[in-house]
C-alpha cells in the first residue's frame, strides 16, 4: 500500500472509530451508523469484521469507566462463592450480567455458524435499517411514556438480567441498537433512567468483548503495518469518544428523558428511507 493509501485507510478508520464511539452507548445503533455513514460518504460497507474490532475501543472505555463497579461485582461474586451470600447486591448484579449475556451469545453463535451470508443479508440493507430504526424509536417512546421508573440497580435480580439480555440479543439486527434495546426493556421493566443506562453499559461489556474477539482473526489476518495501523487508530478513537459518550449520557439521564433519542431515531429512519428512494443504494 502506498503512503497515500495508508493515510486514507488511517483517516477512514479514525472516522469509523469516532462514529463507533458516539453511537455504541447512545441508544441510536452503532451498527446502523457504521453501515450507513461510510455508504453516504462513498466508502462502502466496511464489513462486520472491521467494525467489530473497532468496538474493542468501546469496550476498553467502558471497562475503564466502570472499573470500580466491575471490581465490586467480582468481589461480590467471590464472597458469595466462599460464604454463600448470593443475595448481596454486587453478587446479584454479577449473576444478572452472566444471565443477560447468554441470549446474545447463543444468538451470535447461531448466526456465525448457521448464517454464512449474514454480512450481505437484507437485514443489513439501508431500507431495513431505516425501518428498524423507526420501529425501535416507537418502542422507546412507549417505554418512556409507560415505564413507572421505580427500580434501582441495587434491586437487580437474575430475572432482570434475562429480560434485558433477551432485548440485547435483538441488537444483532442492524438498526436495533444494543444500548437502545436494553434501555427500552429496562424502562418497560420499571427501571429508573440512570440505573437502566448503567446496567446497559455493564451488560454490554461481555457482549461487545465477545463480538470483537470473535472477529479478531479475520480483521487482523494481515499483520503488515498497512493492515494493522489503521485498525489501531480506529480502536483508539473509538475508546476516547466512547468514554466521553458514556460520561455524557449518564449525566444527561439524571435530569432528562430519552425523547431526544426517540426524535433522532425517527428522523434518521425517515431520512434514510427518503435517501434510499432517491438513490436506490443498499
Amino acid at each position: 500500500m502506498s503512503d497515500s493509501g495508508l493515510l486514507e485507510a488511517i483517516w477512514r478508520n479514525f472516522v469509523l472509530g469516532v462514529v463507533q464511539g458516539l453511537t455504541e452507548f447512545l441508544p441510536i445503533s452503532s451498527t446502523a451508523h457504521l453501515k450507513v455513514v461510510p455508504v453516504l460518504i462513498g466508502w462502502g460497507d466496511p464489513g462486520v469484521s472491521a467494525t467489530a474490532v473497532i468496538q474493542l475501543g468501546s469496550i476498553a472505555a467502558v471497562i475503564g469507566y466502570f472499573r470500580g463497579d466491575l471490581r465490586s461485582v467480582l468481589h461480590g461474586i467471590s464472597g458469595a462463592m466462599r460464604r454463600g451470600q448470593w443475595r448481596e447486591p454486587d453478587a446479584r448484579l454479577g449473576i444478572a450480567m452472566v444471565v443477560g449475556t447468554v441470549p446474545i451469545l447463543i444468538a451470535g453463535l447461531v448466526i456465525k455458524l448457521r448464517w454464512p451470508g449474514y454480512e450481505t443479508s437484507p437485514l443489513r440493507s439501508v431500507p431495513a435499517i431505516a425501518i428498524v430504526s423507526i420501529v425501535m424509536a416507537a418502542f422507546l417512546a412507549l417505554a418512556e411514556k409507560l415505564g413507572p421508573r421505580s427500580k434501582g440497580l441495587v434491586q437487580v435480580q437474575g430475572r432482570d438480567g434475562l429480560v434485558v439480555g433477551l432485548a440485547q440479543a435483538l441488537a444483532l439486527i442492524p438498526g436495533v441498537s444494543r444500548s437502545g434495546s436494553t434501555l427500552t426493556a429496562s424502562l418497560f421493566d420499571s427501571w429508573k433512567r440512570p440505573d437502566a443506562a448503567r446496567f446497559s453499559f455493564l451488560l454490554g461489556i461481555p457482549a461487545i468483548s465477545l463480538a470483537g474477539v470473535v472477529e479478531l482473526k479475520d480483521a487482523f489476518a494481515d499483520f503488515s503495518l498497512a493492515g494493522v495501523l489503521p485498525l489501531m487508530v480506529g480502536i483508539l478513537s473509538a475508546a476516547v469518544v466512547s468514554w466521553l459518550a458514556i460520561d455524557w449520557l449518564l449525566k444527561y439521564l439524571q435530569r432528562h428523558s430519552t425523547w431526544i433519542f426517540v426524535i433522532y431515531r425517527l428522523l434518521f429512519g425517515v431520512l434514510l428511507l427518503a435517501w434510499w428512494s432517491v438513490t436506490g443504494s443498499n
